[in-house]
């Protein structure tokens, strides 16, 4: 029997998560802090939220079998990652809430479907659009001009799918090379800042957020996130309504971010959406009264969200591969500056671009903790002596 839709769902219950991964791993950790037990279901085995979730289910999203077995045992399924099959949610759906909805994740899942959401309803957006073709992409290329960004329209994610079109004379070869049948043309956004607001929304429609994020990304994966954010009280503002707008457009129950260019006019423009808790906010762990996790456990419980007040200007360093090669990090010299944490994954190989973990440091001014974990994160590669 499906739990209802406005009851909430208290400590001691089960919750489900599709997905595996770091995210996963962080949501299961809040969550068993809270009293809750935690199942997770993915193909994978031994994963980052299998290693601490009570129950791993170890299936593909499109075995009905397993994936309605996990939602019976379950009081409500959410995400960790987003290219879950919409037939899996639908079946989750028959037997337990899904929070976010599945019509969420359809939608933010494919960047067409998206785009096309919130210029609808008149969120600001880069101008753009739809690709079938090298014929189709020749017109565009004309109509939204040079730079501009080819994007698969389904299944991307860390600058995955994407190219730069840099002249009209390149369409044939770019589109040979994305190797989609469906894709976006986004006209180029000359911005000056990336930006994120990573905020939830519960049963009762009552909305929270942290604040704007400053996020600096290398090799179109995240590389610094910065709290708060270096902007105007004004486009704070600005940016903080645009998440709301969105949240309630979308009736989201749980954690949404969205990504969002400044530009050098001091225009915000949506990059895109995702219906979880996002890189960008793994610094509330750490500097938050209530994390980003905390926070989905209680919005699809249905329980207050509480404070998300920030006790410290706060920065965070992803940790790729990258930083193993040379052997292992020097965690020791990194970690004599005391104002960092240390997370990490439990993944059991690194390599080049996989997220492995994060630096966290907190300090009086955004500025200095954006030093001092950039600083730590340059002693992790240095040799012990």
């Amino acid at each position: 029997m499906i739990q209802g839709r406005n009851e909430s769902i208290l400590p001691g219950a089960t919750l489900g998560v599709l997905g595996s991964g770091q995210l996963g791993r962080m949501f299961a950790i809040a969550a068993r802090r809270m009293g809750y037990r935690v199942h997770t279901l993915s193909p994978d085995s031994d994963s980052p939220t299998g290693q601490v979730a009570d129950v791993e289910v170890t299936a593909d999203y499109g075995d009905q079998d397993a994936v309605s077995k996990f939602a019976q045992q379950v009081s409500v399924v959410t995400f960790e990652f987003e290219n879950v099959p919409s037939a899996t949610t639908e079946v989750v759906s028959q037997f337990s809430p899904v929070r976010p909805a599945g019509e969420v994740l359809h939608i933010t899942q494919h960047r067409l479907r998206e785009k096309w959401y919130l210029s609808e309803r008149g969120f600001p957006v880069a101008p753009f659009r739809a690709i079938r073709s090298a014929e189709e992409l020749a017109v565009a290329v004309r109509e939204l001009g040079c730079p501009a960004v080819l994007k698969t329209a389904g299944w991307g994610y860390d600058g995955k799918g994407q190219i730069k079109i840099s002249s009209a004379s390149e369409v044939a070869s770019v589109w040979e090379q994305l190797g989609s049948g469906e894709a976006i043309l986004e006209g180029f956004v000359d911005f000056r800042l990336e930006v994120s607001v990573v905020a939830a929304r519960g049963l009762d429609g009552e909305f929270s957020h942290f604040g704007v994020l400053e996020n600096a990304h290398s090799n179109h994966i995240l590389d610094v996130t910065v709290s708060p954010a270096r902007i105007s009280p004004k486009i704070a503002a600005e940016a903080e309504a645009i998440a709301r707008g969105v949240l309630e457009a979308l009736d989201v129950v749980g954690v949404l971010c969205v990504e969002m260019f400044l530009t050098r006019d001091d225009r915000l423009l949506i990059n895109e959406l995702a219906p979880r808790p996002h890189n960008s906010g793994h610094l509330t762990f750490d500097a938050n009264v209530t994390s980003q996790f905390e926070l989905q456990v209680r919005a699809i419980c249905g329980l207050p969200l509480g404070s998300t007040e920030l006790l410290r200007p706060a920065a965070m360093a992803n940790l790729l591969g990258d930083v193993w090669e040379n052997g292992e990090p020097n965690w020791s010299e990194a970690l004599k500056l005391p104002e960092v944490k240390l997370h990490l994954y439990g993944k059991a190989s690194a390599r080049p671009g996989r997220k492995m973990g994060h630096l966290t440091a907190m300090a009086d001014s955004a500025d200095e903790a954006e030093r001092i974990v950039r600083e730590a994160r340059r002693r992790l590669m240095t040799r012990e002596s």
